[in-house]
């Protein structure tokens, strides 16, 4: 029993992002914005599988989120498969402490890509409107998540990645 959680421990992990996504913790919040919960868990999987399965995962990632979404609007998938792509080119760290900050470090720049781009595709869809100061809130939103997604990736991304490597080192 022990040895099928093991084996499946990704697939786990990667059931828990929608969850965590819909349950949105207010506790965890500030200014009223959530950190980016789906790189917290696409970051250290990309790193130890590669860069095109984290393509592949930020895809599926995003279809899923898009999916449980009630804006249909807007989509998640350009953000996540870029990040996806550039994180599975990142090779983990040896040094522990600096391993550390850097997942914060990169998980900003994802969080705030995956919100620019975001924010890029509601400026396109709404350009003829002429009122660009309805937009600044959502330059807010981006900062906060940009700033909530580095404070806690250090841990959560510690800990995906220790358990990825775990799950993988006893496979083999």
């Amino acid at each position: 029993m022990n040895e099928f959680f093991i084996k499946k421990l990704s697939t786990i992990s990667f059931i828990f992002i929608p969850i965590i996504f819909l349950w949105h913790p207010s506790w965890l919040g500030f200014l009223g914005v959530q950190p980016y919960w789906p790189l917290f868990w696409l970051l250290p999987w990309a790193m130890i599988n590669g860069s095109i399965n984290g393509l592949v995962f930020g895809l599926f990632l995003g279809l899923i989120l898009d999916s449980i979404t009630l804006d249909n609007n807007f989509s998640q998938i350009p953000g996540l498969i870029l990040c996806g792509f550039f994180f599975g080119r990142i090779k983990p760290h040896s040094d522990i402490l600096v391993g550390h900050f850097r997942y914060g470090l990169i998980c900003s720049f994802g969080s705030f890509l995956c919100g620019t781009l975001y924010l890029a595709q509601i400026l396109s869809r709404n350009f003829s409107d002429g009122n660009f100061l309805i937009f600044i809130p959502g330059v807010k939103n981006i900062l906060a998540e940009v700033f909530l997604t580095g404070l806690f990736a250090p841990f959560i991304c510690s800990q995906f990645m220790r358990m990825l490597k775990f799950a993988r080192r006893k496979l083999w």
